[in-house]
């Protein structure tokens, strides 16, 4: 399936029109297209697999610095992650930044993601 016939063919919901609750098919999809894990989004976002789970049951909502990680990871603005999760987040354009710029946000996602690759490799090679 094309990326962005899929942008093109989703309900576009704005940071204008919150959802509800926490829409979960909207983020595995995502990280199904991204090739990520929940794992490695917990991860990522400085969660555990059991806070990450609450966050899809809606049981526990995600800090302005999570969906600013969220949004880099699933490629989404700020704006749409805070909607699809149901929060009412800001999302400023240096949401959870730490004054660091867009390449040295992703340049430490990277870093986490490969930390998180080679810790399972030497999972599985153990």
């Amino acid at each position: 399936m094309n990326w962005n016939t899929v942008k093109q063919d989703r309900r576009h919901i704005s940071a204008e029109t919150m959802a509800l609750f926490f829409d979960a098919p909207w983020f595995d999809e995502r990280l199904d297209w991204r090739g990520l894990s929940r794992a490695v989004l917990a991860a990522a976002a400085g969660l555990s697999e059991a806070e990450l789970a609450e966050v899809f049951k809606d049981q526990r909502e995600l800090s302005a610095g999570q969906v600013a990680v969220f949004a880099e990871l699933l490629g989404e603005t700020a704006a749409d992650v805070a909607a699809h999760a149901g929060v009412s987040t800001p999302t400023p354009a240096h949401l959870g930044s730490g004054g660091q710029d867009a390449a040295q946000r992703i340049a430490a996602l990277e870093r986490r993601v490969a930390a998180l690759e080679a810790e399972v490799a030497r999972l599985r090679a153990g």
